[in-house]
């Protein structure tokens, strides 16, 4: 196997992964090099939780820091004609799959030397690197929108992270914490590579709970893309080791007021095609400029999957209809339920199939908008 390290993916640069650096020499997103994945012997069954991975790791990690995340629950639900599996990830310890990244990315950091850390974040991520930098004895900086829920920023505040908020879009707190990032090390989960490995956990799990075969769809929401990226390197791996005989098919949901990976898909290009901003419920995925979405578009291609742009009233009755099942999701995860009814539409996924819909977060992270909506009669 030949030595894991960073690489650029627009210009082949490889950095040692020992450097602490979350960019190339030109501010450009990285990747980790293609790893070889792990078979079923190689699970460590006495751990219960992303850490039975560490195997497929690109580094040993000697004291992980972990609180138990992954291993998530998948509970069976009929949806329209489907009977998809509901993967849900508020089962995590900051009740996000964010987690996931979060544990091996600090893990990581803590290793090589890093002290202290910044983020930003429109809550999840935020609270995710706020935890496990509290875990890891870490200082922590959080860089959030003005706009951020009440609820996740005071979830952020109780883990001892010192928390700025930006006025302005999303856009505006990522460029103040890159503007940070010569004080303090700028941890993103959007830009340091270490924390897809942690994402790609989620995939392993699939995996395991299938009885060692891949499903054949994965439907999940998405701003940045880590967990469609962790899904999509996951599965490779698997392949790659032999495990699994074909990539699942990986579906991208989005709020039409923001769905950038939308808009590009639909072109058939590469780049950013431009598509009209507007407020959005599901404010965990409202990214106006993927940094990875070359690499995103790249992951839904290989896999034969397709993306779905939804619009705001199908979120808001994708939220009554899963609590009407007991499931209790925020606007931004129920956009990859209301995803299944386009998706069934089209003929993309089909009853018999086994789908997977990443549900990655609690609705008790949207405080006030689950208020409104259950306050008064459906």
């Amino acid at each position: 196997m030949p030595n894991p390290h960073y690489l650029d993916p627009l210009t082949g640069a490889r950095y040692p992964l020992d450097d602490p650096r979350w960019c190339s020499d030109a501010q450009t997103p990285l990747m980790i090099s293609p790893l070889r994945g792990i078979s079923r012997d190689d699970i460590d069954t006495r751990a219960r939780s992303i850490w039975r991975y560490r195997a497929a790791l690109p580094r040993d990690i000697a004291r992980p820091v972990s609180m138990g995340e992954g291993g998530t629950p998948m509970v069976e639900r009929a949806w329209g004609g489907l009977r998809p599996h509901f993967k849900l990830e508020w089962f995590n310890p900051t009740c996000s799959f964010k987690d996931r990244g979060a544990a091996v990315m600090l893990s990581w950091l803590r290793q090589i030397g890093i002290p202290a850390v910044a983020e930003d974040s429109s809550g999840n991520g935020g609270a995710a690197i706020a935890a496990f930098g509290a875990a890891a004895g870490m200082g922590v900086a959080i860089f959030a929108p003005a706009y951020t829920s009440t609820a996740k920023v005071a979830q952020i505040r109780a883990f001892g992270a010192d928390v700025r908020l930006v006025e302005g879009p999303r856009e505006n707190s990522q460029t103040e914490a890159i503007r940070a990032s010569k004080d303090i090390f700028y941890a993103s989960h959007n830009w340091q590579p270490f924390f897809l490995q942690g994402t790609k956990s989620i995939a392993y799990e699939m995996w395991e709970d299938f009885g060692f075969q891949e499903p054949d769809n994965v439907v999940i929401p998405a701003g940045a893309g880590s967990n469609v990226l962790g899904c999509a390197i996951g599965f490779a791996e698997l392949l790659a080791a032999g495990q699994i005989s074909r990539l699942p098919r990986l579906f991208v949901a989005q709020p039409l007021n923001c769905s950038p990976v939308d808009a590009s898909f639909q072109a058939g290009v590469e780049e950013l095609v431009p598509r009209e901003v507007l407020p959005t419920v599901a404010e965990g995925t409202a990214i106006k400029h993927p940094v990875r979405l070359r690499e995103v578009l790249q992951a839904v291609r290989a896999s034969g999957g397709q993306t779905v742009a939804v619009p705001e009233a199908d979120i808001v009755a994708a939220v009554r209809k899963l609590a009407a099942s007991g499931l209790y999701a925020e606007p931004t995860s129920a956009t990859a339920a209301a995803a299944l009814d386009v998706l069934e539409a089209r003929r993309a996924i089909k009853s018999g199939e086994r789908t997977v819909v990443l549900l990655t977060g609690t609705g008790i992270k949207s405080t006030q908008f689950m208020t409104d909506l259950f306050s008064a009669p459906a």
